[in-house]
């Protein structure tokens, strides 16, 4: 009982001042608009110009408004019925919460450290820290040594714990081929660094989420309990993350970039990982 309060508590603040977080960067709009910027490595980028992402490149700040809406319109209603589910015992609303938190987790993570310093900086450090808590909370409900039995025999773990592989294997590789060659070639700067210090999504994707895909996908392949634990939240919270750069791709040909091939591939894995989310959570007895 004192565990579902603790749970409550966290995710109705969550909801709240993701409310806040994602209203405001969808909205607001003073500035003077795109201009140019000269960045310390003698490279001109567009500036977005406008807003609470004012500072930030036009075509992250575009990214930024779609995920945005993603969270505002998916990721906090999912939250609101996986904890309703949680509330009433629901073993599938424990995962489902767990994979949502899981987005949310990331998602401020991101936004603590790779958007420009702006006005809502501490509630961004906020809901890290809340997702954090949440998570925690929730993956360590489970006694990971029993966790599987909650399962049944068709469940497609093989096939989840495979698509987890892939992708974790997949965007390094594509990641890597962004970072690698600049370092061989000596400008060592990659183009799509533009004004920022560093490059924070391929840091905490090949340091972070990309082994414990992988590290997930295997234990999942091989039906071990701790595969469960971690792989079905995993796929679950990259069904939403997918979702938003589905999102991404569509506003970013909105505002005429060429999207081709991505709004063909991205879309396509979008649907696997939905797909794979899904088959999960039908799956648990």
């Amino acid at each position: 009982m004192k565990q579902k309060q603790t749970v409550t508590i966290l995710i109705t603040t969550i909801v709240l001042l993701s409310g806040v977080a994602t209203v405001t960067g969808i909205f607001s709009s003073g500035g003077v608009g795109n201009y140019t910027y000269e960045t310390i490595r003698q490279k001109t980028v567009t500036i977005y110009g406008k807003g609470i992402y004012k500072h930030m490149s036009a075509d992250l700040a575009i990214q930024g408004i779609a995920q945005d809406i993603i969270t505002l319109c998916i990721g906090i209603p999912l939250l609101l019925i996986a904890l309703w589910g949680f509330r009433k015992g629901s073993v599938k609303s424990r995962f489902l919460l767990a994979g949502a938190t899981g987005y949310f987790f990331v998602t401020y993570l991101f936004y603590s450290a790779m958007a420009m310093y702006n006005e809502l900086f501490l509630v961004y450090v906020t809901l890290l820290a809340l997702s954090f808590f949440s998570l925690f909370n929730l993956l360590t409900s489970f006694k990971p040594e029993t966790v599987s039995e909650y399962f049944s025999t068709k469940t497609p773990a093989n096939f989840t714990g495979g698509f987890l592989i892939f992708n974790a294997v997949a965007i390094a590789l594509m990641w890597l081929g962004r970072v690698v060659p600049p370092l061989l070639d000596g400008t060592i700067y990659p183009n799509n660094l533009q004004h920022y210090t560093t490059l924070i999504v391929q840091g905490f994707d090949l340091g972070l989420l990309l082994p414990i895909s992988f590290i997930s996908g295997l234990l999942l392949k091989r039906k071990n309990p701790m595969g469960y634990l971690t792989g079905v939240p995993y796929v679950i919270f990259l069904s939403i993350l997918m979702t938003s750069l589905s999102a991404k791709i569509i506003a970013m040909g909105i505002n005429g970039v060429n999207i081709i091939p991505a709004v063909f591939i991205i879309p396509a894995i979008n649907l696997i990982t939905i797909t794979c989310a899904v088959m999960m959570l039908r799956s648990i007895k």
